[in-house]
């Protein structure tokens, strides 16, 4: 069941009416946790079992995590909510790929027989809600947390469907608070959510779909060589199509999370408008990167432990960022990219040319928000391309690599909308730099109410005759 659906659209309708009138607390939230399941179920029923196995284990691990007094028994539980939730991910996620670089290296080695079919499907959600249920144990083994009193309210934290399947990966300690007093959002609230909703999306179905992924998809079926301008239009059609794409999913979330009355964490901050690598990943899938930091990064040791070592750690937590959002060599070397980008800053700010008073003046910000930009850029292609082939041909035209024009085939409308995507980035580009400090909410509150809603219907009347035919997964979805 996607959001950009009317499937949906009606779903919400209903489960927010129905919410609303139930008046007992307890019963409402057992009335959320069964429409998530059934949200979920939409997808693929057997796959709930996966759900409930992730929810009852890490459940009776935080009990004894906390209860337990000897720290070996403690660490044991810890390790079996560990293994659980990383044992299904890395299998369901991870077995294909493990099955089909295993087929490579035999085959490679002159041996005929395989190690078995990559027949394994991926559950929907399954890198979110594993990672979500992890920092419920693990802050309650940091003591950090305590754990829940009320199993229905655990489960609803697990299983909320506004984030359920493509985040933004709550904390437990941001959840279970709100589970503890009766909520019903107030008439702002319920506004400003179903204006979030339509936000996310006209962001989703127009820009990503309508507008960004014809051109996407039309230049990366091209298995030639193509001019650097073609190629620079492939990834800024791409950066614009992910961002709307993923950003839009995330705004959905948090708006229908509002009108249910609950809060969850902002996912985006204007990330096309960071001054560097460090700014992108504080403003790009924030509630991912700041989990890598809190449970990944730290524990390897941060940047405690010298110079050397904060470089690997950094480099490992960038390499298994990569590989979080799907089995493939091409996400490795994307976050292996983001990686290299980072650790460049880091020497880069040891030297006198960061100290240059130069980078504090507007031009100078100019300067390093679209080189940082056009960094992510470049990682993007890996990021979407078909093949690693296909993504070195592609980087090597976007330095001037490949002077060879397309063949003698017309150019397909997709193609020739390169001055539809330059102005649909430079838009984008404007607004995050204008409102890198703000909010979409500060933003929306000075405007006034009947451009608000000018504004407000616009967006739906465009999305609405936009959502024709099938309704497209959301990219994220995959991962």
């Amino acid at each position: 069941m996607l959001f950009n659906s009317f499937q949906f659209l009606l779903f919400f309708a209903c489960v927010l009416v129905i919410s609303r009138l139930i008046g007992n607390w307890h019963f409402r939230k057992c009335f959320l946790l069964m429409t998530s399941y059934v949200f979920y179920a939409s997808w693929n029923p057997p796959f709930l079992l996966l759900l409930w196995l992730s929810t009852l284990t890490d459940w009776i691990a935080g009990r004894q995590v906390h209860q337990q007094k000897n720290p070996r028994v403690r660490r044991l539980w810890l390790l079996l909510s560990l293994g659980v939730n990383l044992g299904m991910l890395v299998y369901f996620k991870y077995g294909n790929f493990f099955i089909e670089n295993l087929n490579h290296l035999w085959e490679t080695l002159g041996f005929t027989w395989k190690f078995g079919e990559k027949n394994i499907i991926l559950p929907v959600g399954i890198s979110f809600y594993t990672f979500q249920t992890l920092t419920y144990t693990i802050d309650i083994y940091r003591g950090k947390l305590a754990p829940s009193k009320s199993p229905v309210d655990y489960a609803l934290y697990v299983t909320f469907f506004p984030q359920l399947v493509a985040g933004p990966i709550v904390r437990a300690s941001e959840f279970l608070p709100q589970c503890q007093t009766p909520k019903k959002s107030t008439p702002s609230q319920l506004g400003w959510g179903l204006s979030l909703l339509v936000l996310g999306l006209f962001m989703k179905v127009v820009i990503a779909d309508t507008l960004s992924a014809p051109v996407v998809d039309a230049i990366f079926r091209i298995d030639h060589a193509i001019p650097c301008s073609l190629a620079w239009t492939a990834a800024l059609a791409f950066s614009m199509q992910i961002f709307c794409d993923f950003a839009g999913y995330s705004t959905c979330a948090i708006g229908v999370a509002l009108c249910l009355g609950f809060e969850l964490p902002d996912n985006f901050h204007f990330p096309y408008a960071a001054r560097g690598f460090s700014d992108f990943w504080r403003r790009w899938h924030i509630t991912l990167s700041s989990w890598l930091r809190d449970y990944l990064y730290i524990p390897l040791g941060g940047n405690r432990k010298g110079f050397n070592r904060t470089q690997i750690n950094l480099m490992v937590t960038m390499l298994l960022g990569g590989l979080w959002h799907g089995a493939s060599w091409m996400f490795v070397i994307w976050g292996a990219l983001h990686g290299f980008f980072l650790l460049a800053e880091r020497w880069i700010l040891t030297t006198p040319l960061a100290k240059w008073i130069f980078w504090k003046g507007t031009f100078g910000k100019i300067i390093l928000s679209m080189t940082t930009f056009a960094g992510v850029c470049i990682a993007w292609v890996f990021f979407r391309a078909r093949t690693l082939d296909q993504a070195f041909e592609f980087t090597a035209a976007m330095f001037g690599g490949s002077d060879r024009k397309l063949n003698a085939e017309p150019l397909t409308p997709e193609i020739q909308g390169q001055k539809l995507i330059l102005g649909i980035s430079l838009l984008v580009l404007i607004l995050h730099h204008l409102l890198r400090d703000s909010s979409v909410e500060a933003v929306f509150k000075k405007l006034p109410w009947i451009l608000r809603s000018l504004l407000l219907a616009l967006m739906m009347y465009v999305t609405l005759i936009s959502m024709t035919g099938e309704a497209s997964a959301f990219l994220y979805f995959q991962f």
